[in-house]
């Protein structure tokens, strides 16, 4: 069986850093812990688990922090964990069943990222990334960093879930950004993108809208960033009070692929907030009809693709009068969240009217 090298990255995560672990270290063959300056009980929970706990200065760039840590690295593959990253029991079977199935054509593994999560624990923001990878592949940018990968890439059904329990320092990614961008450092496609994103982020609107444009009309992006870039400028314009240039920019993500859910989620919405429901409708009814494809890479909203376009389809079918098939959509997104307010509260406004007409 092919063996695998975690290699981490950690600073000051004494709180988390022994559940990853716990959760990853009987299934790699190696564990690798990269400080980069903790002053707190990290280094001492990590002696637990391993004998391979460095020491690497911060120089705001986790590129290169990775890339010492991938260094030291002797098994097959490489694997990253950040500390508060964990694998739960059913995707710890599942990564053992996958490092089982490994062979020599496998060169990247991508692995499902689980970002977010309601208070229900249900998953709502997800996307892809290359989470195994063949020893020797490099990291590349400072913040926000990317494996060049190459060669045969495999995706899996395993999730690694991101639960945070306290708010990483907010500043941080702007921060670097911006002193990349003082030294002298031209960004690239990438960079732009996540830059334009942390600066709509820090509420400062119109210096993300100019970033993302550019990036936007060098078109040297990858599909899926044009798409979310699109949305991200319609927060934007929104932001601004400009609500036709938001418009715009979410029709706008439609030259570069066929209509993602949660684009005609956020069209949709546009109609709704303003009462013009049957357009609201419309678009509603295009997001349930739109195929969820993890595998295209990016950002995923997994309530776009059933649960959210349901439940306001069933405002707007009400509020056109519609009200047996705003009852059915209400069921229909109960389907999808069983324990929902919004799906109760529908419930007893249906049986409201029922008995209304029953006098």
């Amino acid at each position: 069986m092919s063996t695998i090298s975690l290699c981490m990255i950690v600073r000051d995560e004494e709180d988390v850093l022994e559940r990853c672990l716990n959760s990853a270290a009987d299934l790699v063959d190696e564990i690798i812990i990269v400080d980069t300056g903790s002053t707190d009980r990290t280094r001492e929970i990590a002696q637990k688990f391993t004998d391979k706990v460095l020491s690497f200065p911060w120089i705001d760039d986790f590129a290169a922090a990775r890339n010492f840590s991938f260094s030291q690295a002797t098994c097959d593959y490489c694997m990253w964990l950040d500390a508060d990253d964990v694998l739960t029991p059913p995707n710890r079977e599942k990564f053992m069943a996958l490092k089982e199935s490994l062979c020599d054509n496998d060169d990247v593994l991508m692995l499902r990222y689980d970002t977010g999560f309601d208070s229900q624990g249900r998953v709502t923001f997800s996307y892809y990334r290359e989470r195994v990878v063949r020893r020797g592949m490099r990291w590349i940018g400072a913040v926000h960093e990317v494996i060049e990968t190459k060669g045969n890439v495999r995706y899996s059904d395993c999730s690694i879930a991101h639960w945070k329990l306290r708010p990483s320092d907010p500043e941080r990614n702007l921060r670097i950004f911006e002193k990349m961008i003082k030294e002298g450092t031209v960004l690239d496609p990438r960079q732009q993108f996540y830059y334009g994103r942390e600066l709509y982020y820090h509420k400062r609107c119109q210096e993300a809208l100019d970033v993302l444009s550019r990036f936007l009309a060098e078109g040297r992006g990858w599909l899926e960033n044009n798409i979310e870039a699109c949305r991200q400028c319609a927060y934007c314009w929104y932001a601004l009070g400009q609500e036709g240039k938001a418009l715009q920019s979410l029709f706008a993500s439609f030259a570069y692929d066929v209509p993602r859910a949660e684009t005609c989620c956020d069209i949709g919405q546009h109609f709704l907030d303003r009462g013009i429901w049957e357009q609201a409708a419309y678009w509603y009814t295009r997001a349930l009809e739109c195929p969820r494809r993890d595998d295209r890479g990016g950002f995923v909203l997994p309530e776009a693709y059933g649960y959210l376009p349901c439940i306001q389809l069933c405002v707007c079918c009400s509020r056109l009068g519609l009200q047996e098939e705003a009852r059915l959509y209400n069921e229909r997104a109960a389907g999808f969240q069983p324990d929902s307010p919004a799906v109760a509260h529908n419930r007893a406004y249906f049986a409201s009217l029922e008995k209304e007409g029953e006098k």
